[in-house]
């Protein structure tokens, strides 16, 4: 298995959605991205549901000796949700960890208002809302999204992404009323090499995805 693109996986990713769809299992349904990489494969999802698309900017939080290890994440409005684990393990606590939640705030809020142009948050009370991803390793980033997502009252919460660990997975499907993934490979190192083309995107294409770019 490996998709040659976000787009084609998103292609793909969207008939599993629209076979649900037609089977009355995702009424009334507004998509919503993790820019960067969700963008384009929920382009596809939308575009083949014909529902609005939209982004929940999520951002990562790092260990301060190390940003590129994650020990928690947030989004939106929601308070940043942390691996118990892996800061019982590295010795921190969340106070340890409240100036990178400062800085990782800040260019959270300068991305949604990059994305958004001014235009207000989907209203998500009752709907069906589908969260798109690239791809789903430890599940940490769409854990914030979907508890952030929970607090708005949603009617039907459901986790889309092409490819996925299986161990993510699992722990989403605690989180989401339905995880839809294509595949679960057990070989699972990260979501890149489960493509052929992996570049990285840029705010440019985002606002292209969502068809926000500035004459």
């Amino acid at each position: 298995m490996l998709f040659r693109d976000r787009r084609e996986a998103g292609r793909e990713l969207a008939a599993r959605l629209r076979q649900r769809q037609d089977e009355g299992a995702l009424p009334d349904p507004v998509v919503l991205a993790l820019p960067r990489g969700g963008v384009a494969v929920a382009a596809e999802v939308a575009r083949a549901l014909d529902a609005p698309l939209d982004v929940l900017v999520v951002r990562k939080v790092g260990a301060p000796f190390h940003e590129e290890f994650g020990v928690g994440a947030m989004a939106g409005d929601g308070v940043p949700v942390f691996d118990a684990e892996s800061l019982r393990r590295l010795g921190l606590t969340e106070d340890d960890l409240a100036p990178v939640v400062e800085r990782e705030r800040t260019e959270l809020r300068r991305r949604e208002q990059l994305y958004r142009r001014g235009r207000p948050a989907p209203d998500l009370r009752n709907r069906t809302v589908i969260v798109v991803d690239d791809g789903l390793a430890t599940g940490s980033t769409a854990r914030a999204a979907l508890r952030a997502l929970r607090a708005q009252a949603p009617g039907r919460l459901v986790l889309a992404a092409p490819v996925a660990a299986p161990e993510g997975a699992a722990l989403m499907r605690q989180e989401a009323d339905e995880v839809v993934c294509l595949h679960e490979p057990a070989a699972f190192m990260a979501v890149g090499q489960w493509y052929q083309e992996f570049d990285q995107l840029t705010d440019d294409d985002v606002l292209r995805a969502l068809g926000r770019q500035e004459a």
